[in-house]
């Protein structure tokens, strides 16, 4: 028997079973239609011909969470919550059947059901918090009364889905099925034993818990949430959970939702994930890159290796200096081995990335590639021989890019045959980890060759934002504009710490001078040495080169901006200080007290204004790519959204005002961008 309706669920009956299966693609996502739908197949169960219902999902997931669109407007009935508890309440046994990515609210269904059975390399999670909200759904209330409070917490502040195995190994699961075929099910069901009956999990008490490590866990999982405000209110949450009944539990927790979901916050990470969404979408090609050719075998070279081949392409590393190859190799096969470890690859998996990879000396080894990554020195000479050699050695054909994070892009290939196939592919250290690459498109890059390396970007994991070849492309010029402006603080009163602490508790990662003492010193005072003759022209800050002038460049050399002991935990320097206070009396300036909101409103303030200009220059191609850029690349704090955001969800005039104190306080040489940018 099948039913058949209007909604994207359907209801049918195998032997003693009533199916209902939601057929939402791709991933069966919660909405309107879907919640109508289930409780349109439950209102249709005849209860006198069946045992049990079996919950399942069409495709890969029972339902991979939320449509976020929906969250955009006001909660339309059925909420899911309705849809939750009707599940719950149902007369007969409900099953679940969790595959592939079960978040969410398609874990909030599990939930609710009375059993759950999972496909073996399903996901399982609750993660809610990475998009500014909380669980709605009962999904805080019913989940530590599965598997206790400290597991249970950690799901949902943290976000982070776990292994079928795992939710196996806490209880959440009834059992563990190889497909979610009838059989399979059948079978999983049998061994549980007849008859199946209801088992509420809003019936069961919360089991006890160490109190004191419970709130040393919650503390820990907040520190790593880095300031993420929909953490701080789940763990707040959770916190309370144990003290109250379900029905109120409940309550608190929709109440949470309904408050976060209308937040900033929220707001930017939705913004974010569409956007991210639409980097490469709809983007194809007949022929496609299946094997990769890196040039260098140090650490970016050896990441974009170990990012290739875990993607599954065949690479080929070389390397004219045998020791260099020979650690470049030793990384790669470390990192495999460390991916096997965190569950990111079998054994086998492994072994068959070894399989793909070949090390050479020789860039006669790369003839057979679809396109070669350069990533050695950043040296323009160096680059431009090696391409003007390798342009005459590889088929006309072979995509061509370089690595260079602030080099002339078009000069690197000045010399190349048939130009339409280079462009610059700025990877991000570590390259096997960080998220963001920057895809630098010359006048010459057909559409061709944009799109293939579109697509391998998006194949290996990457948010790749487009650019036009530009000093610092996107990242590193308004990371420029930005380490400038701390600069001017320091130099008009502030100190490093002050600044660092600032930005830190604003949300970044971490603070510019903390990275700057990690990246090491000298690596800008080489660009600022080379600028020497134009930067006159603007404000220039003293205070770095004069550091750089005592030895102290970084961590390296135990000594930058801060002090460093044996294990590099860094602290204030009176050194420091001394050479700022120096500075300041030898060129008369009176120090300034600035609160923590000043110097975050300059930071911001500047960070906009890079951000406008980029866009007059047409230096990138959306005004959203540079906000994903700012927050998968530099650590800017994604519930802030990102420049772009931050500018367009500010009154005209506050945006006005804030621009026009950057432009006093900046001094000579501004620039001043048009805040008309920030809609086109």
């Amino acid at each position: 028997m099948s039913l058949a309706n209007q909604y994207p669920v359907a209801l049918q009956i195998v032997d003693t079973f009533a199916v209902i299966s939601i057929d939402n693609p791709p991933v069966n996502a919660s909405t309107d239609a879907v919640r109508k739908g289930i409780l349109s197949c439950l209102e249709n169960i005849d209860q006198e011909k069946v045992e049990a219902v079996i919950l399942r999902g069409e495709g890969r997931s029972l339902m991979a969470g939320a449509d976020l669109k929906e969250l955009e407007v006001e909660p339309t009935e059925p909420t899911l919550p309705q849809v939750t508890h009707a599940i719950e309440q149902f007369p007969l046994p409900v099953v679940a059947i969790i595959k592939g990515f079960t978040l969410g609210g398609g874990l909030e269904l599990a939930l609710a059901s009375d059993y759950r059975l999972a496909v073996e390399n399903a996901k399982l999670g609750l993660p809610e918090v990475s998009v500014g909200i909380v669980p709605g759904a009962g999904g805080t209330q019913r989940l530590p009364r599965a598997v206790g409070m400290l597991k249970a917490t950690e799901m949902i502040v943290s976000g982070k889905p776990i292994s079928a195995k795992e939710a196996q190994d806490i209880g959440l699961l009834s059992a563990i099925i190889a497909e979610d075929t009838m059989a399979d099910i059948k079978q999983a069901l049998s061994a549980i034993g007849a008859p199946l009956t209801k088992q509420k999990l809003s019936e069961h008490n919360i089991p006890g818990y160490d109190h004191d490590a419970y709130q040393a866990h919650t503390k820990g999982l907040l520190k790593r949430a880095k300031g993420l405000p929909s953490a701080q209110v789940a763990a707040d949450l959770m916190s309370q959970t144990s003290s109250l009944s379900f029905a109120a539990g409940v309550a608190l927790e929709r109440e949470h939702f309904l408050q976060l979901r209308r937040s900033l916050p929220a707001k930017a990470l939705r913004y974010l994930f569409f956007a991210e969404n639409a980097l490469g979408k709809q983007v194809s090609t007949q022929q496609p890159i299946a094997k990769v050719g890196v040039i260098g075998a140090g650490t970016m070279g050896s990441g974009i290796c170990i990012n290739a081949l875990m993607s599954g392409y065949e690479v080929f590393m070389v390397e004219i200096n045998d020791v260099a190859l020979e650690r470049g190799k030793s990384h790669v096969v470390s990192e495999l081995e460390g991916a096997v470890k965190r569950g990111k690859l079998t054994a086998a998996q492994k072994e068959q990335c070894l399989n793909r990879l070949h090390a050479s000396g020789e860039l006669s080894s790369l003839k057979e590639a679809d396109l070669v990554i350069e990533a050695i020195i950043e040296n323009l000479d160096a680059k431009k021989s090696l391409f003007t050699e390798l342009g005459n050695l590889v088929d006309s054909e072979v995509l061509l890019a370089t690595n260079t994070s602030y080099l002339d892009v078009e000069e690197i290939f000045a010399n190349v045959p048939n130009p339409s196939r280079v462009l610059g592919l700025h990877f991000f250290s570590p390259a096997h980890i960080m998220t963001l690459l920057e895809i630098v498109e010359l006048d010459s890059t057909s559409e061709d060759a944009l799109n293939k390396v579109k697509v391998f970007a998006k194949k290996l994991g990457k948010k790749a934002v487009t650019t036009k070849n530009a000093w610092g492309f996107v990242g590193n010029r308004i990371y420029a504009a930005y380490r400038r402006q701390c600069e001017f603080l320091v130099e008009e009163g502030a100190s490093p710490e002050q600044v660092d602490q600032a930005v830190e508790a604003y949300g970044f990662a971490m603070g510019p001078f903390k990275v700057t003492d990690m990246s090491g010193l000298d690596i800008a005072w080489r660009m600022r040495q080379q600028m020497q003759s134009t930067r006159h022209l603007s404000r220039y800050v003293e205070i770095p080169d004069r550091i750089c002038e005592a030895g102290r460049l970084g961590r390296k050399t135990q000594a930058g901006y801060y002090d460093y002991d044996e294990k590099g935990m860094p602290s204030s320097s009176s050194f420091i200080a001394e050479l700022i206070e120096d500075y300041r009396a030898e060129k008369d300036i009176s120090p300034v007290n600035f609160s923590q909101a000043d110097i975050q409103q300059r930071i911001i303030a500047s960070l906009i204004n890079e951000s406008l200009l980029l866009l007059e220059e047409k230096v990138c191609a959306t005004p959203e790519e540079i906000d994903i850029a700012l927050t998968s690349g530099y650590g800017f704090p994604r519930w802030k959204g990102g420049p772009i955001f931050i500018a367009r969800n500010m009154p005209v005039e506050e945006l006005e005002s804030l621009m026009a104190h950057l432009a006093k306080v900046s001094g000579k040489g501004h620039n001043a961008g048009n805040i008309a940018m920030i809609n086109n």
